[in-house]
């Protein structure tokens, strides 16, 4: 199955950021996302990374740490950590980045 989330990695945190996903440099990242519980994600699925416009690679989600407070707004988010390195694509493909977390298929993953 290849259902998950897309999140886009911010420019300000540079390809370096990206590289570190899937270089081996690294065997966890933690990525957020609204909410108290996870209700349509679990473990097993997958966070796709976009960085400047493009979908670069997906890494499995590991755990959810729930009861997490977003230190702007005050509301409840949840931690998804994932294990790293995922896996990187040869050639990225065009997707548009976005605030947020989207819900995929992995409809643009190849197969």
């Amino acid at each position: 199955m290849n259902f998950g989330i897309t999140k886009t990695i911010p420019a300000k945190a540079g390809i370096e950021t990206l590289n570190s996903l899937y270089d081996g440099s690294r065997d966890e990242f933690e990525f957020h996302m609204a909410g108290s519980e996870p209700k349509r994600l679990k473990v097993g699925d997958y966070v796709y990374t976009i960085f400047n416009d493009k979908l670069h690679g997906r890494l499995r989600i590991k755990r959810f740490i729930t009861g997490a407070i977003n230190p702007g707004s005050g509301k409840p988010r949840i931690l998804i950590i994932v294990e790293a390195p995922g896996e990187r694509l040869q050639t990225p493909v065009p997707k548009r980045g976005h605030r947020g977390t989207r819900y995929t298929d992995g409809e643009d993953w190849p197969n």
